[in-house]
Formats: structure tokens, sequence, C-alpha cells
């Protein structure tokens, strides 16, 4: 038998390894945010890829720190092991980032479709991230063996975990409000691997200042964990069930969250910053109550119990209160004002759960130390951090793959405070014959609350922030939650059809909806020759896939959607405006993230026309950069041609100039198509692009367009405002060398930056439509290096471009 030392606790040291340990945890949230961000762009973003990513990263922490405690004895120096590991996972941060272009390769190569995609997907995930996670989730059980293992530990464990969170809670404002707003992914890698050299530093520092005997832990007395000890699976059961719904609430809270505020990449980057935030604060809270030695497992109970009151505070909030607080949407006070709000809104229904979470996890170690007092400290924290992990593993994926899709958000609200009781239901069951009469008296309550928790209202999902100014005469016709989306498809006085996807109208058989979606169809369908095989990326309300069933030389028109409910909804309520194209025989719809199929696709196409949501919506910046229009480029057969579309209401400047520019980055013979609001300002554009120069010969359209099978595409056009090919036409605004000027100061949007999301994200309040499109008219002068014809076609065109934007 070991004898006993007499060694210092580390109480002189604790300050500074608070300190290392908070910056151990900004580093993994940096991390998290950019390696998530760029693994997308290899693997999708749609429901399936963010579950395996999320998977892969919770699992890797797991794994590392159950595995690594059993791997290094007690004897050896945990400081100078963490250390070890901060370095590691620093290089491994940029080995990830110089990695990722090989494993896309890689990826590509080997890309199939069903369960062998699933698992090359997971594959690729798991060669990237398992390796710096496993580090990261090795370190708490590490830094936890400087404090002996009785109960009164646990608030030394649960302190080390507070820090931890808090210093994640600064990499995630720091990571999504500045590095990659003002930097982009690669700079931010580098700043996250050189805090992770630091902390090394550091750490060998302390080292060599106080010397190895100054820093040996409490638990170098124990070689070995008695294999005897009892485990403490009702502990385990519980704090698993923690994580479960906890990580089961983000999901769903960030969904609805998402809907009121906006679901730019800030609005992500406060609600998990506040969630966080909340962890961090409860986990302290926790400690302290574990260090006044009272019953631990009965305060675990209480805890679960409050839990589910506090989830149900949430629901109530955000069903009948927040959805209808006007908050901030005066673009005149500036988009920081906004987020002060947003920060407020999210505060209130997550931070009360989040405290209880954070909570959890100290009172937890404090029952598994009651079992183990002479045990290794690392492993119990381990153990402990493990069984939660595992369960935040469970919750992500069940709730956003298949509870939200089964039951919807409202449901989905309803069963996580179930779930929750019944952890506590199983601690009482190991402990106590019955519940006190006040846990007895909340248990019930949390219970009664989740089955008369109110249900999401559907305007929420229509309108989103814009809620509470919406009025009138609205009809839900359908809604539904979806794995990626919730979407509402509506009627306005009885005549009008709108299609609602996260939180805004996104298309409807509004005029100025209706000329944009046929004209991102019609435009590029007539200017090329034989126009055979089409893309379209994102369905919506079918209509721009529709304007090509009518063109006699299609054979193949590919939809790609992310959301599976969308086409067939479409297809019952915009069948008249979209030609039925969903029920074509040429039609075929792809479900997947739109840029995951171009980068993955072996076909190419004449015709890829992108119709995604606004690109303040986070991710689908990637739908905007050079990369991806490259990727078009390379998709497309001679002579093909690619037509984007480009909000300007909703927008600022900067943000136009970025998509624009971007695109012509690609496209230098591109050109800008305008499309006026019902008033005759400014609203979006087309941008067109082609490999080559594209010469509209006038008199050769007008005499293609006469013949008799072309009677359905003459009747498309009229009927959203273009009785003739000329009046089509004169919906030119510019081109590439018209707005070199305007766009000398343009940030172009790359994959590593994804410039646009912030941008946009920055400007989804203003509303300057008129203003922005009078700036990209305002250097235009009349094309003859691209219309051509006979002097009766060409100034009928050119007298009608100029009255169309006057």
């Amino acid at each position: 038998m070991t004898p006993e030392i007499s060694i210092p606790r580390p109480g002189r040291l604790l300050p500074a390894l608070l300190i290392l340990f908070a910056a151990s945890g900004c580093a993994a949230l940096i991390y998290e945010i950019v390696w998530l961000q760029l693994l997308q762009l290899v693997i999708g973003s749609n429901a399936m890829s963010l579950a395996v990513l999320l998977g892969t990263w919770m699992g890797g922490m797991c794994i590392g720190s159950l595995l690594l405690p059993r791997m290094i004895p007690t004897t050896q120096n945990p400081l100078r092991i963490y250390a070890l590991l901060e370095l590691l996972t620093g290089l491994c941060g940029i080995l990830v980032l110089f990695g990722l272009p090989l494993l896309q390769n890689v990826y590509v190569a080997g890309v199939s479709s069903g369960l062998p995609n699933a698992a090359l997907r997971s594959i690729c995930c798991a060669v990237a991230l398992l390796p710096p996670t496993i580090l990261m989730g090795a370190t708490l059980p590490l830094i936890a063996r400087w404090v002996e293992s009785t109960p009164s530990a646990a608030a030394w464990w649960g302190y080390f975990y507070g820090s931890n969170i808090a210093g994640g809670v600064l990499g995630c404002f720091l990571a999504g409000f500045y590095l990659l707003r003002v930097y982009d992914m690669s700079i931010a890698s580098y700043i996250a691997a050189a805090i992770n050299f630091l902390i090394a530093l550091a750490s060998f520092a302390i080292l060599g200042a106080v010397g190895d005997e100054s820093t040996t832990p409490a638990t170098s007395q124990v070689s070995e964990a008695p294999s005897d000890l009892p485990r403490p699976w009702d502990v385990y059961f519980a704090i698993g069930i923690s994580g479960l719904t906890a990580l089961g609430a983000e999901v769903v809270w960030t969904r609805l969250l998402s809907l009121m505020l906006g679901p730019t990449t800030y609005t992500f980057s406060i609600i998990l910053g506040v969630f966080l935030a909340g962890l961090g604060i409860g986990s302290a809270a926790g400690s302290r109550l574990a260090q006044k030695r009272g019953n631990p497992r009965l305060l675990l109970i209480g805890c679960q119990i409050m839990l589910g009151i506090a989830m149900a505070w949430a629901g109530i909030l955000l069903a009948d209160w927040l959805p209808y607080w006007e908050g901030n949407l005066n673009s005149t006070a500036g988009p920081w004002v906004g987020f002060l709000h947003d920060i407020w809104r999210s505060i209130l229904p997550i931070m009360p759960p989040a405290l209880l979470w954070g909570a959890s996890f100290p009172l937890a170690l404090a029952c598994a130390a009651e079992n183990g007092s002479s045990a290794d400290s690392g492993r119990i924290v381990g153990e402990i951090y493990g069984a939660n992990t595992i369960g935040a593993i469970v919750g992500a994926v069940m709730f956003s793959l298949v509870l939200i899709p089964a039951l919807s958000l409202h449901g989905s609200e309803q069963m996580l405070i179930v779930i929750n009781l019944v952890g506590a239901v199983v601690l009482v069951g190991f402990s106590f014959r019955k519940l006190s009469p006040k846990l007895l008296t909340g248990f019930v309550a949390a219970l009664i609350l989740a089955l008369i928790l109110p249900a999401t209202p559907w305007k929420l999902i229509g309108f989103g922030r814009r809620l509470p100014t919406t009025s009138g005469d609205w009809r839900l016709l359908y809604t539904t939650d979806g794995m990626n989306s919730s979407i509402a498809y509506s009627s306005y006085a009885g005549d009008t059809t709108y299609f609602h996807v996260t939180g805004k109208v996104e298309a409807s058989t509004e005029p100025q909806d209706m000329s944009l979606q046929r004209m991102l169809g019609h435009l590029p369908a007539i200017l090329h020759t034989n126009p055979k095989s089409i893309l379209i990326v994102g369905c919506g309300a079918g209509v721009t896939a529709g304007s090509f069933v009518v063109h006699p030389e299609v054979e193949h028109i590919t939809i790609c959607e992310i959301e599976p409910r969308i086409p067939p909804a479409t297809a019952k309520y915009f069948a008249d405006a979209n030609h039925n194209v969903m029920k074509d025989p040429r039609t075929r719809i792809v479900f997947d993230d739109a840029r995951h199929f171009v980068l993955t696709a072996d076909q190419k196409f004449d015709i890829i026309t992108s119709d995604p949501i606004h690109p303040w919506v986070k991710g689908m910046a990637s739908l905007y950069t050079t990369e991806y229009f490259d990727l078009c480029k390379k998709h497309l057969n001679p002579g093909g041609i690619v037509t984007q579309w480009v909000p300007l209401y909703e927008s600022s400047f900067e943000t136009v100039q970025s998509e624009i520019a971007t695109f012509f980055e690609a496209f230098p013979n591109g050109t800008i198509w305008g499309n006026l609001n019902t008033d005759g300002t400014g609203y979006d554009v087309v941008l067109m692009g082609q490999i080559e120069k594209l010469p509209i010969d006038v008199d050769a359209l007008q005499a293609k367009l006469a013949q008799p099978k072309y009677e359905a595409v003459r009747n498309s056009l009229a009927n959203v405002g273009f009785p003739s090919v000329l009046n089509l036409l004169s919906t030119y605004a510019a081109n590439s060398s018209d707005l070199r000027q305007w766009m000398r100061t343009a940030q172009i949007n790359h994959d590593r930056n994804l410039r646009l999301q912030y941008l946009a994200g920055l400007g989804l309040n203003q509303n300057l439509g008129p203003e922005i499109f009078q700036q990209i008219i305002s250097g235009r002068r009349f094309p003859n290096e691209i219309f051509s014809g006979s002097p009766e076609s060409m100034q009928p065109i050119q007298q009608m471009i100029g009255r169309q934007f006057q």
C-alpha cells in the first residue's frame, strides 16, 4: 500500500490555472466555429451533415475525457501533460486548416449516395476533428487531478469547468463579431493556435518557476483507481439526460430565436454566447453549493425538477411574448443597437435553464466523489464529463433529425421537459422512497406546464422579426417544421399566395416576385441557343423552375432543394404559377445542400440558375463566393449561362457591392438585369454570367419567339408584365465595365472569409433598394457591344431601356 504523503493543495496556483483553462476554452470555441464552417463547405450544411459534424466534435471530447485519464498515470505531473496537450491542439489547428483542401479532394473523389455517403462524411469529419477534440476533451480530467477526490473537491472541479466555459463565451463573441467579420478563418485559426501555444509556454514556465514537486497534484498518492468502487450509475444517467436536454433545447431554441431575431451569423453567435454564459455562471453557483457540503444528490434532483419549470418558462416566452416584442427594426439606430436588443431577448428564455444545466455538472461531480473518495480525480471527472457529452450527442442528433420533424418545434419543447423529469425520477428511485412535498409539487407543476405549453404561432415562421408589424387578412394554408427549416404557406385577401421560410416571405404571386422568378428562368433560356439541361438551386415557389417547362428544347430539369418538405407543398399551393413543374416528367428533385451538390455532381448543365435564401441567412453566403461560381463554371456545357438572384431590399450598399463584384470576378462578361417594384423603384436584380461573351441579336430573338412552338413562352412572359421579348430585354441595367468604379472598394466574398454573411447581417434592417439601384444604373451606357440588330429593332430597345430606369 502506497504511504500517504503530505502535499499542499495548489491554492496559490489556482488563479493561474483558472486563467489558463479559460484561455483554453476561448481557443476551443474559435476552433469550433471555424472548423464547423470550413467542413460544411466540404460535406454540406444540411441537417444530416451538421449532425455528423456536431456528433464527431462532441464524440472526440467524450473519448478524450474517458480515455486519456486511463492512459496517463496519476504519477505524471498533470500540468506538464496539460502543456503538451495544448501544444498538440495548436498544431492540429494549423494542420486542419492546410489539410482541408486535400480532404475535399478525397471526399469528392469517393462521394456516392445513401449510407456510403453518410459513412464518407463521418470519416472526413473524424479525420479532421477527432485528433484535436480528443486532446481538448482530456484537459478537464487532467486539470482536475490537482484536487483530491472528495465531495468538497467538486467545487474546485466545477470552477475549472466554469472558467473553461467563460473562456468559451469570449471565444464565441471574439470569433463571431470580430475575427471572422474583420479577417478570415485562417487568421482566426492562427490566433486560436497562438493561444494554445501561449498556454503551453505559460504552463512550462510555471513548472520551471516552482518545480515539479510543488506542482505535484494531491491525487499522485493514487497510482490506480480502485476497481471495486461502486459506480454512481444513476448520477451518470441523470447528467447524461441533462446533456441531452441541454443540446436538444439549444437546437430547438436556436430555430425559434433565429426566426425572431433574423437567422444571421451574429444571431447564432449571440444565442451560443448567452447559452455558454448561463452554463458558466450556473457552474460557479453549483460549485458553491457543493462546497457547502449539502446533500448533493438532493440538490441535483431539485435542479432537474427546476429545469422542467425553467424550460416551460422559456417555451411560454418564445410563443406568447417575445415574438410580439418589436425589438429594433429601425435601421437608423444601427446594427449594434439591434444586437443589444437581440442579446436581451436571448437572455430572457435561455439564461434560467442554462444556469441550472451549468449547476448540474458540479453537483453531479460531488455525487460521484461521494462514491470514490480515494479514486483518481481525473477518472471521476472524465466519467461525469463523458456521460454528459454522450447525452449531448444524443440530444443534438435526436432533436435535429428526428423529433423536430416528427413532433414539430412545439412538441419537441414538451418532450424536453418530460425527458428531463425522467432523469429526476431515476435519481429519486435510487435515493429516496418518495419525493418531499416541495419537490413533488415542482415535479407536478413542470409536468402540467409541459402539457399546456403554448404552440409556436405560424406567423412567427411566416414573418419572423416583422411579426409585430404584420396585420391584415392573412390566412394560413399549411405549415410544418422540417429537419432543415420551418416553412409556411399563406394567402392574403384570398388572391395572393405566399411562401415563407426562415421567418420571411421568400416567394409569392405578387407582381414583383413573379416577374423576378420568371426572369431568372426565361432570360437564360431565351438567350441560350439550345438549352437542354437545367439546374435550379432552391425550389421556393417553383416559379423559376416552372419557367423552363414551357421551353420546347428543355429535356432535363434538376431542382436542388435542401428541405424535403418544400417541393410537395409547393406542388400543391403554387401549381398554376409554376406550370406544375413538380409533376413534369422532365423534372428531377435532389434533396441536398446546393453547394455540396454542385461540388460533387458529375453532370454538366446548359443553364444553372440560383435563387437561394437571402444572403444574411447564416450559411447562404457560401452560394455567393468566387469558389462557388467557379464550381458552377466547371459544370457548364459550352455556351452555358449562370443566373443569380441579388436582393436589393433588406440590404446595404456594401452588401450588394460585394455580391456583384464577386460575381463579376468569376464572370467578367456578366450583365445585370433589373426587376422593379410595383411603384417603379429598384427591388432586386438578376446577375447573368457566361464564360464567353454573349452577343444578343434582337432580330433573331424576335423571330425565334414568334414561332408557334414558343406560344407558351410568350404567354408565360405576358402573364408577368413582358408582352414581348423587347420588354424582357429592356430590363438590362448594366455590365461589369459600367460598374468598375462603383465596385472599386467592394469586398470579394471567398470561402475562407465568407465576408458577405457578415456584411449582409449588418444590413438586414435597411431598406435602401431604390437608392442602391439608382447607383447601379447611374453610370450605365447603352451596350452596343452586346445588343445588335436592325434599326427597326434597336431603336425601340434603346428607348425602352432608357425609359425603364429613369
